[in-house]
């Protein structure tokens, strides 16, 4: 047996520690099935942060390599693992510990499940904003180690928005506290805003400090719009932007996708045009009506060929939760790639345009999925199980995107992370300067490189 897979076994026990291929294998990547991975020596499901600290304590003794893991639904692989490594698994780590109606915060282990904590949330008249379309398998722990996004972020803010301390474990097995639990506070650096979005490199997050909103209580207006061309949604949410309409989501979804939910669900989405774009405003009346009007209108002068206000808040709902649907519904017909880039709003016909163009030089079927509101595309790169020249090529096109981004002025991840997938991108985005920089952060905080190596730069 690996040294520190024997090592953990007799300090944490077997209900904790299995280093059966058939339970590991599972555990080895996350969602990202083109990033590369290995066999892990050992998986821990810790129940406790002393069980965490003692993890970290047995790898640096044996200079093993680890990475965490929440409910493994990432799309960079950046929860990714290789040969010899140890995954920690917080699936046992799933609680809300406490929530402070007066301050409204919620204190929460890493492995609860995102929806879980807006059910809590929900109980005492509260509301936690970010919603990533995997909120109901995704934990607050993955969210938080990718700063993950969602439909409401165009109005309420990603993750780090709202995270206002955490626990940590780090390289050197110590636990510490980071950040706050006060609504103000600006002693020290950032350390806590330096972890979120950190992908398991600086630490493993052990405890998260939550900040609540009160929860929306009128029911949000929706609106339709259907589209011949994805260059005309992109110019209708160009013009909601430049109107100063801040929607609290305005999602994208093309006829590729739309057909892949219909033919999984029978919901009938792609019998209007081939690409859909649906926007809600929940501003407090008369202004949210007087927003989807004008939004409804951008849609119409823009060249939709249906545009509607959805009266009736079910079928509203059921048409946001087919947006959600669309990934799982292409993961049905093979293997994808999932791009996640972000371009300055005003730029988003330009670059659903060069998006077309990719797949067409590529010969490649992309379909397309976007948080449109803000500028975050996420083309979708449909291949042929077994088709090794498909997947070539459609790993050409996804390069070239992130190119067109950078070139747009974008960045190469809005919400996903960097992973594996994403570095060649996020070494041309940052340069050699910053580059440098977080190589030192990362060689100060983890010099002996046992926190989840090779990823991110």
């Amino acid at each position: 047996m690996h040294a520190a897979a024997q090592r953990l076994t007799a300090a944490l026990g077997p209900e904790q520690v299995t280093t059966d291929p058939a339970v590991t294998t599972g555990y080895a990547h996350d969602e990202a099935e083109w990033a590369p991975h290995g066999t892990p020596a050992a998986l821990v499901r810790p129940r406790h942060t002393a069980d965490v600290a003692e993890t970290v304590r047995i790898c640096a003794d044996t200079a093993t390599p680890l990475v965490a893991r929440g409910a493994g639904t990432g799309l960079s692989g950046a929860a990714n693992a290789a040969d010899g490594w140890i995954v920690v698994s917080f699936e046992r780590m799933n609680r809300v510990l406490h929530i402070d109606t007066a301050q409204q915060t919620a204190t929460v282990q890493p492995g609860l499940v995102n929806d879980h904590l807006r059910a809590a949330a929900a109980e005492h008249g509260l509301w936690y904003p970010p919603d990533p379309a995997s909120s109901p398998w995704s934990t607050i722990g993955g969210n938080v180690n990718t700063n993950a996004g969602g439909l409401c972020c165009v109005k309420y803010g990603v993750t780090r928005d709202y995270v206002l301390g955490l626990q940590a474990v780090t390289a050197d097995a110590a636990t510490l506290r980071l950040g706050r639990t006060t609504a103000k506070g600006v002693t020290g650096y950032d350390l806590c805003g330096l972890m979120v979005g950190s992908e398991g490199t600086l630490g493993l997050i052990t405890e998260i400090t939550l900040r609540l909103i009160p929860a929306r209580t009128r029911t949000p207006h929706t609106v339709v719009g259907y589209f011949d061309t994805l260059a005309d949604a992109g110019r209708a949410t160009a013009a909601i932007s430049a109107d100063g309409i801040v929607p609290s989501a305005l999602e994208l979804i093309d006829r590729f996708c739309l057909q892949a939910v219909d033919d999984w669900k029978n919901m009938g989405l792609a019998a209007e045009g081939d690409v859909l774009l649906l926007a809600r405003t929940d501003d407090p009346d008369p202004t949210g009506s007087d927003h989807a009007d004008r939004i409804e209108d951008h849609f119409r002068a823009a060249g939709a060929g249906y545009a509607a206000r959805s009266t009736d808040p079910h079928e509203a709902e059921a048409l946001f939760q087919a947006r959600r649907l669309a990934y799982p519904a292409l993961e049905r017909l093979g293997p994808l790639l999932t791009e996640d880039v972000c371009v300055p709003r005003a730029l988003v016909p330009d670059m659903l345009q060069r998006i077309e163009a990719a797949a067409e030089r590529h010969d490649t079927r992309i379909g397309n999925i976007a948080h449109a509101g803000d500028g975050n595309l996420h083309p979708l790169f449909i291949v042929p199980a077994g088709d090794t020249p498909a997947k070539h090529r459609a790993q050409q096109a996804f390069e070239d995107i992130v190119d067109d981004a950078l070139a747009l002025g974008g960045t190469v991840t809005g919400e996903h992370g960097v992973g594996l997938l994403k570095k060649r991108g996020a070494a041309a985005e940052l340069g050699p300067g910053v580059l440098a920089m977080h190589r030192a952060v990362k060689t100060a905080l983890d010099p002996a490189g046992i926190l989840n190596p090779g990823k991110v730069f």
